[in-house]
């Protein structure tokens, strides 16, 4: 008897920890096949931007200059009659900067900003970018030779002189920001989705709509658009982490979002003098920059992994 209840015993403690091995290894399966903590960083960064003014209690615009430079977690100077009172000050949770204001607060408007930006100039690459690549590819002649010497000439340029120079010219603006952004966008869809409408309007299903009498701009519309959509949507996830980065190198520079308004790039230009003493000035604006990038990054090679079966790693 004794040594039936120790082998169950044994049993018992086998099929515990088998269980839990098998709980963690469903977990990491899923971790793996499913974008989960990228798309939280990324769903935190857009609801964080979307109800800044419902997050924060302290103005992104206006601070104490009692509370410049605190450290993160401290909190704010309070009169001596109010702390009679009991009031303790209001918390400070990444600390303030050099004009005493709130560095969250910064930063949640900071997400709206850049965000906004990203999402403006992607849209309007995506839809440029797209449209482009397909007539050159479709059309083919001297419109392919036209379109493709364009970009070849525009990839040429030093984009960051360009936008400097534009600066200079017609003032610092969140317009020229964004007209400039857009300009940057399209470029990187004409070459993937031309090459790929090369390959799809020689297929069958092209051809026949030609014999039935379709016109060039049905069968673009119709036919080729959902065959190039998927990879459009992948370069599309990739380049907007690049746009995030782009934008705040521009403000970082002055050639981006003008102050007072707080933009990632910002923040950090305004706290490369106070390193020394506040780091949290450019540390924390960079580390959203950063998770920003990263999930975005591990999105579009997710969706690259997915939607094109010669690349699916996980099944």
């Amino acid at each position: 008897m004794a040594s039936d209840t120790a082998i169950s015993a044994e049993d018992l403690l086998l099929r515990r920890r088998t269980g839990v091995f098998s709980t963690v290894g469903n977990a990491w399966f899923f971790i793996r096949r499913y974008p989960i903590i990228p798309s939280v960083i990324l769903i935190v960064l857009v609801f964080a931007g979307l109800f800044a003014p419902l997050l924060t209690p302290y103005d992104y615009a206006i601070g104490n200059v009692r509370d410049r430079q605190l450290p993160p977690m401290s909190r704010g100077w309070v009169s001596p009659t109010a702390a009679a009172n009991g009031d303790i000050g209001q918390l400070h949770v990444l600390g303030t900067d050099h004009a005493g204001r709130d560095t969250l607060t910064r930063i949640l408007y900071g997400a709206r900003i850049s965000l906004m930006v990203a999402a403006i100039s992607l849209v309007s690459g995506f839809i440029a970018g797209t449209s482009i690549g397909i007539l050159a590819g479709y059309l083919g002649g001297i419109w392919d030779e036209i379109i493709t010497r364009i970009v070849d000439i525009w990839l040429a340029l030093p984009f960051l002189m360009v936008v400097l120079v534009a600066t200079i010219l017609y003032g610092q603006s969140l317009q020229l920001l964004l007209v400039m952004l857009a300009l940057l966008a399209w470029v990187g869809f004409v070459r993937v989705v031309r090459a790929q409408t090369l390959i799809l309007k020689e297929m069958d299903y092209v051809a026949l709509a030609r014999v039935v009498g379709a016109s060039p701009a049905r069968i673009m519309f119709k036919h080729i658009l959902p065959g190039v959509i998927n990879s459009a949507v992948v370069i599309a996830t990739l380049n907007v982490g690049g746009l995030i980065l782009t934008e705040a190198t521009l403000s970082f520079l002055g050639a981006g979002i003008p102050p007072p308004t707080p933009a990632w790039g910002v923040l950090v230009a305004e706290g490369r003098d106070y390193i020394d003493s506040a780091w949290w000035q450019v540390i924390m604006p960079g580390t959203a920059i950063f998770l920003t990038l990263m999930s975005l990054n591990f999105l579009g090679d997710w969706l690259r992994d997915r939607l094109d079966p010669r690349l699916r790693q996980v099944d």
